[in-house]
């Protein structure tokens, strides 16, 4: 006998999903920033020379927290829906603009190859619409959900994009040494 699941049901698999879903995208984004020493924290990054409109540091930590729940949720949903194909298609879109995204961090922040992590850029976007496009075809929620992200995307190809521009040796830049003197 075949039954249709109940709306709480259904709810109850979509909260099972996002259980594990949201966690996963936001720790491995996490990270991913960590590992790389991502931010104003970065030696490197704090000497280069930065564009008026760059927003102050803890931003991008709000930004990507939030960026990295809405992907997770947007995850669950897609996850809960049936669609066969379309879905796998889907799931495997997403994994592939995560692992483009977790990339940039250490390109940028450890590698200090500036104008590869813009190119990067370019292709997470193009995987982020593509996902997004998908998602779209399985639940039009799920789509919404990656809009803040693309014009997020947006938003850093344009620093990045200025940061290379105003920082010509940005590659070869060494970090400033720490000091190992103490001090009393």
């Amino acid at each position: 006998m075949s039954q249709l699941a109940s709306r709480g049901q259904l709810r109850m698999m979509f909260l099972r999903r996002a259980l594990v879903t949201v966690p996963l995208v936001l720790l491995l984004g996490m990270a991913s920033g960590l590992l790389s020493n991502s931010g104003y924290g970065n030696a490197w990054f704090a000497s280069l020379r930065k564009p008026a409109f760059m927003p102050p540091g803890w931003a991008f930590g709000v930004a990507w927290t939030i960026l990295y729940i809405l992907q997770g949720i947007a995850l669950a949903i897609v996850l809960r829906a049936r669609h066969g194909s379309t879905r796998s298609r889907a799931v495997a879109a997403f994994v592939v603009q995560l692992a483009l995204n977790l990339a940039w961090s250490p390109l940028f922040f450890a590698a200090h190859r500036v104008t590869a992590a813009l190119w990067l850029i370019v292709a997470i976007f193009a995987a982020a619409a593509y996902t997004m496009l998908l998602f779209g075809r399985i639940r039009r929620t799920a789509a919404v959900l990656m809009l803040p992200y693309l014009a997020w995307l947006l938003f850093a190809a344009a620093l990045n994009q200025r940061i290379d521009s105003m920082n010509p040796s940005a590659e070869t830049l060494a970090p400033k040494a720490r000091s190992t003197q103490i001090s009393l």
